[in-house]
C-alpha cells in the first residue's frame, strides 16, 4: 500500500510541473502575445542609407526562383580582378549604398555586385508582401537568384565568390551561402537571427507589462523564446511568409572563413545576442567588436582599419586562398553539419533548437 502510495506521489509531481506550465503558457498567450505581434511587426527607426548611381557600372535585371525582376549594379574594378564579391543590403537601402563599403576593395581588384531583394529599390513588388527588418524566406530566395546570377554571367569567376552583408542582409546572405558552396567566405556586420533576437526582447517586454516578479523568476529563459514562436507563427500566417532561422545555417559554412563585426554599443542588437550566434558557428571564425559602435556604424567608427580589415580578409580568403576541395567536391569525409560539434556551444544547433520545436508545435496546438 506505502508502496503504491509513494509511487502515485512520485508521479504526481511531473505531472503537476507539466499542467502547471501549460497553464502559465495559456496565460502568457492571453495576455501579453498582443503586444508581442505588435511590437514584432513595427519598422525600426533607425536611418536607411542611400548611395548614387555610378556611370560606368553595369545595371541589371535578373530574375527571381518565382518570376519576380530583381534590381542590381556591378560594379568591376579597374584593376586586373582578384576576386568577386556578393554584398547584402541592409533593410530598406539601394543597392548603390555599397559604395561606402566596397570603394576600397573595388579599387583593390575586387569586382562587387549588390542587389536589392523585392519590395526593395527598383526590384518589382509582390503583391500583398511587405518586408520588415526581420529575415524572411523570401529574402533569402532572392539572395539564391543573385548567386545564381553571378553564377550565369559570361565573365563568371570559376572559384567561387565572396560575401558581404550588413544586418538583415547578412542574415539573408549566411542562409543562402550555407547551402551554397560556391560562396567561399563571409564577412558579416551587425548580422541578427529571430529567434536569439526574440527570446531576450521576450523577457523585456514582459517585464514591462507585467509587475508579479514572483512569476517573471519561474518562467524558464526558453519558456520566454516558446511564446514568441508562437507569435511568430501568427505573424507569418499574417504576411504570408515563413521567417528564416539563422541558427541552423550558421554551423553549415565550416570550413569556409566567416569574420563577423558588430558594434560594441549596439542597442538594437546587443553583444550578447552577437555572441550566441557567434558560439554557433564554426572555425575558421572571427569576431571584431567595434568599441563606440552602434547597429550598422561601424564604418563610421572605425573608418579606415574597418576597410583594412575587410581588404585583409578578402586577399587572404578570396584572391590567394586555393580554390577549398572539400567544399566544391565530394565532402563526404566532413562532419555532417547537423551533427557536429558548435565550437564554443559544446552541443549541435539540432540539438539547440529541434527539441524547442517540438515543445512549440505541441504547445502551440493546445
Amino acid at each position: 500500500m506505502l508502496f503504491w502510495l509513494g509511487l502515485a506521489m512520485m508521479g504526481s509531481v511531473p505531472v503537476a510541473f507539466v499542467l502547471f506550465m501549460v497553464g502559465l503558457h495559456g496565460y502568457l498567450r492571453w495576455k501579453y502575445l498582443a503586444f508581442f505581434v505588435r511590437v514584432f511587426q513595427e519598422k525600426p527607426l533607425f536611418v536607411i542609407p542611400r548611395g548614387q548611381p555610378l556611370p560606368d557600372a553595369e545595371q541589371v535585371r535578373f530574375p527571381s526562383t518565382d518570376g519576380l525582376m530583381l534590381s542590381g549594379c556591378y560594379l568591376r574594378s579597374t584593376q586586373p580582378r582578384r576576386g568577386v564579391i556578393l554584398f547584402g543590403l541592409e533593410f530598406g537601402s539601394n543597392c548603390w549604398s555599397c559604395r561606402a563599403y566596397c570603394e576600397h576593395l573595388r579599387d583593390s581588384g575586387f569586382d562587387v555586385f549588390a542587389f536589392e531583394t523585392r519590395n526593395q529599390g527598383t526590384s518589382d513588388c509582390l503583391p500583398g508582401y511587405v518586408p520588415l527588418q526581420w529575415v524572411t524566406n523570401y529574402e533569402v530566395q532572392d539572395t539564391e537568384a543573385a548567386l545564381a546570377y553571378l553564377k550565369g554571367r559570361p565573365d563568371a569567376d570559376p572559384r567561387g565568390v565572396g560575401f558581404f552583408g550588413i544586418s538583415k542582409g547578412a542574415g539573408a546572405g549566411l542562409i543562402a551561402a550555407s547551402r551554397d558552396p560556391y560562396v567561399r567566405c563571409c564577412v558579416t556586420d551587425g548580422v541578427f537571427a529571430t529567434y536569439t533576437t526574440l527570446m531576450p526582447y521576450m523577457r523585456q517586454w514582459i517585464r514591462i507589462y507585467n509587475h508579479h516578479y514572483g512569476i517573471q523568476a519561474l518562467i524558464p529563459h526558453w519558456f520566454y523564446g516558446l511564446i514568441g514562436l508562437v507569435g511568430m507563427r501568427q505573424i507569418e500566417q499574417e504576411r504570408g511568409c515563413r521567417f528564416a532561422h539563422l541558427e541552423k545555417a550558421l554551423p553549415r559554412l565550416a570550413p569556409r572563413p566567416f569574420l563577423m563585426i558588430h558594434g560594441q554599443a549596439d542597442t538594437y542588437i546587443k553583444p550578447e545576442m552577437a555572441n550566441w550566434l557567434f558560439a554557433m558557428a564554426r572555425q575558421p571564425k572571427e569576431l571584431w567588436f567595434v568599441e563606440k559602435a552602434k547597429h550598422n556604424h561601424a564604418l563610421q567608427v572605425a573608418g579606415e582599419e574597418y576597410h583594412q580589415r575587410l581588404l585583409r580578409f578578402f586577399e587572404q580568403h578570396l584572391a590567394e586562398a586555393q580554390k577549398l576541395t572539400t567544399v566544391t567536391t565530394n565532402n563526404t569525409n566532413q562532419e555532417k553539419p547537423d551533427q557536429a560539434p558548435i565550437r564554443g556551444c559544446g552541443k549541435s544547433t539540432k540539438n539547440y533548437l529541434a527539441p524547442l520545436f517540438r515543445v512549440f508545435v505541441f504547445f502551440s496546438c493546445l
